[in-house]
């Protein structure tokens, strides 16, 4: 067995929430790419998972798509039964899903907190928690969260989505303290400007992307793609003595 070895996910089953597309559907075909099966969850995921699904089968795995709405706990319950009712443990959990509510914080409303918060925090914990517990019983498992460039600094018109972003970084590291000796590794990535619709809007926003272009070493905003291969690590034997971190994935950003 050599190092490259260690990055196999072969007959392992992995959770990716958001799968429907961007960064999620990146991270569930490269997941599936490096061996593992995959049950992709969004609110409006087909079970045959579209494209995602599509990807996944192309690679020669296992796809499940799960319809369900995070942001209440009925649609956590529905997702976690969807998952229990495959009769597999759950190997990898990755906690994609999230939105975000632009305004000024003194315009910032408490259904726009509360929406917020519910899908970027409080549901990734609760899939944690619940799917966590099966993990430390076999005493192997590894969950990532997404995190953000707002996880290190404040943001602009974002203040419930920075909340939730910074609060994961505690999570990632309270789960961390907990579970990492008990076979359980617990981590985040952190990306910086992708081109996704939650970052650019659907129209793609030509001006917002040539504004931040001079803040980004690399010299481009970063693609879907570009976290896949930090979700693959992370997921895998090759980081089983990494617990605890919030790796950033942004072209340099954070150093400029």
């Amino acid at each position: 067995m050599g190092i490259l070895d260690d990055f196999r996910l072969d007959g392992r089953l992995a959770v990716v929430t958001g799968a429907s597309r961007g960064i999620g559907a990146a991270i569930a075909i490269a997941l599936a790419e490096a061996g593992a099966d995959v049950v992709g969850i969004a609110r409006r995921m087909p079970q045959h998972g579209d494209e995602t699904g599509a990807a996944v089968r192309a690679a020669g795995r296992q796809f499940t798509g799960v319809a369900a709405d995070l942001a209440d706990d009925a649609g956590i319950a529905a997702a976690l039964a969807s998952i229990a009712d495959l009769g597999r443990p759950v190997d990898i959990l990755i906690n994609n899903a999230g939105i975000a509510e632009r305004s000024r914080a003194e315009d910032h409303t408490d259904a726009q907190w509360a929406s917020v918060l519910a899908v970027n925090l409080t549901a990734p914990f609760a899939l944690a928690r619940e799917l966590g517990r099966g993990m430390l019983e076999r005493g192997r498992g590894r969950i990532v969260f997404i995190a953000s460039m707002t996880t290190f600094q404040g943001g602009t018109n974002v203040v419930s989505y920075t909340a939730a972003k910074s609060a994961v970084a505690g999570v990632v590291h309270a789960l961390a303290n907990e579970w990492a000796g008990r076979g359980v590794g617990v981590n985040a990535i952190a990306p910086g400007y992708i081109e996704t619709e939650l970052t650019m809007g659907r129209d793609g926003n030509p001006e917002r992307v040539a504004a931040q272009l001079p803040r980004i070493p690399f010299g481009r905003w970063g693609r879907p793609d570009d976290i896949a291969g930090a979700a693959v690590f992370l997921s895998s034997d090759a980081s089983a003595y990494v617990h605890g971190v919030v790796i950033p994935v942004d072209g340099g950003w954070l150093v400029r």
